[in-house]
């Protein structure tokens, strides 16, 4: 896979050494055409898909990161705008911005590949929400998406780039086509990673809202911002739901522009969802090792790591998975995460999410209802687990 840039992204190594491109929000992918057990894929064609895209970092001007990554065939793309999103469907007008590639309005995209946007010079701030519009012309086939994002998108007929809000529009939980938004920020800017499955990506907290762990993680920051890049019911040591963590790591953290930082949440996937395709539930030994191998490869690239311990999910209301029985494993690997130096820091997430009264449950007030994920309460209590002097001093 390749990542195209334009001359004039190119150019960028002759800008002032006080700024730098860094991500300022991240969305991470998956294959629409492997076995996809908690989201349905789709494609487009003669359509308008208008996506939020939440800032987690500002600059003096951003660029659009579009991927074709999962594609079969070229990924035509008719018009493409952002702007400042208002309510719902609707973009502030006056902040409407044209997105091109080389200067074209309408360009491609190959299958397999990604490409950055020309740049758009206008500051944009963290927190903010921009609308990212993107027009397709033509038949898509399955597209590349994130999955369990806890954010509508819009979809409409025809091309509505231009438009002030999409009436009548198909509301759907998923982002298409897109892996990100880099910042021109300051080069002293600090940046983390939150690398993981549904506990950084956010199932159970409120849709819209933007109460995920690393939402919250962010409020409590100065100097810099952690991007997302979680992936729900994705698993450390096998391909199931996305790439496993050690196959994707070179491209959804090393990749990163910017990054020093990288905060690790795996483990309850690879103990209780392989039960759905057969597979026996990895070992203590199995995610220990794979733990390491991730934190040693984080620090051969000079990323400081933070680790989360498992959190606790006996109460899981889905059936046919090995719950009960792989509590004693998800307990001899927080005990080691907990003891162990390959980390640089530990995030207890499951001490301070557990009930005391049932320590393998999750705290009634802090379940989504499932069992197994936090609610907005819960988020915050996973993010207020994270020693912010060790993360960011």
């Amino acid at each position: 896979m390749r990542t195209q840039y334009s001359s004039r992204q190119l150019m960028e190594v002759a800008m002032s050494s006080d700024t730098r491109w860094i991500a300022g929000f991240r969305s991470a992918v998956i294959d629409p055409h492997e076995k996809i057990s908690l989201s349905e894929p789709r494609g487009f064609d003669d359509q308008t898909v208008r996506q939020t895209l939440r800032l987690h970092g500002g600059g003096e001007r951003f660029r659009i990161l579009l991927s074709n990554r999962y594609g079969r065939a070229p990924l035509e793309i008719g018009n493409a705008g952002v702007a400042l999103r208002g309510a719902a469907d609707a973009i502030v007008t006056e902040t409407a911005r044209p997105v091109s590639y080389r200067g074209a309005a309408h360009f491609s995209i190959p299958a397999g590949e990604e490409l950055v946007s020309d740049p758009i010079d206008v500051p944009v701030t963290a927190g903010a929400d921009l609308a990212l519009s993107l027009y397709l012309p033509g038949a898509t086939g399955l597209a590349t998406f994130s999955h369990m994002l806890r954010e509508i998108s819009y979809v409409t007929r025809g091309n509505a780039v231009t438009a002030s809000a999409l009436p009548g529009a198909t509301e759907v939980e998923q982002r298409f086509f897109v892996t990100g938004v880099d910042v021109l920020a300051p080069s002293g800017t600090v940046l983390g990673v939150a690398f993981g499955d549904s506990w950084f990506e956010g199932v159970g907290t409120t849709v819209g809202a933007n109460r995920r762990s690393v939402d919250v993680l962010g409020e409590r920051l100065t100097g810099g911002w952690v991007v997302n890049q979680g992936i729900s019911g994705n698993r450390l040591l096998t391909d199931e739901i996305g790439e496993h963590a050690l196959g994707r790591f070179e491209r959804d953290v090393l990749a990163v522009p910017g990054v020093s930082r990288v905060l690790l949440a795996f483990g309850i996937n690879d103990l209780i969802l392989g039960a759905l395709g057969g597979q026996p539930p990895a070992t203590a030994d199995g995610l220990i090792a794979g733990f390491t191998e991730l934190a040693a490869r984080a620090h051969a690239n000079g990323l400081i790591v933070h680790a989360a311990t498992l959190g606790p999910y006996a109460g899981c209301v889905f059936p046919d998975l090995p719950v009960r029985e792989t509590q004693s494993t998800r307990t001899a690997v927080n005990e080691w995460m907990r003891g162990t130096d390959v980390f640089d820091a530990v995030f207890d997430v499951d001490r301070a999410v557990a009930d005391p009264d049932r320590p393998t449950f999750i705290r009634p007030d802090f379940d989504s209802g499932d069992g197994m994920h936090l609610n907005d309460a819960g988020a915050r209590a996973m993010a207020g687990a994270v020693d912010i002097d060790a993360l960011f001093g």
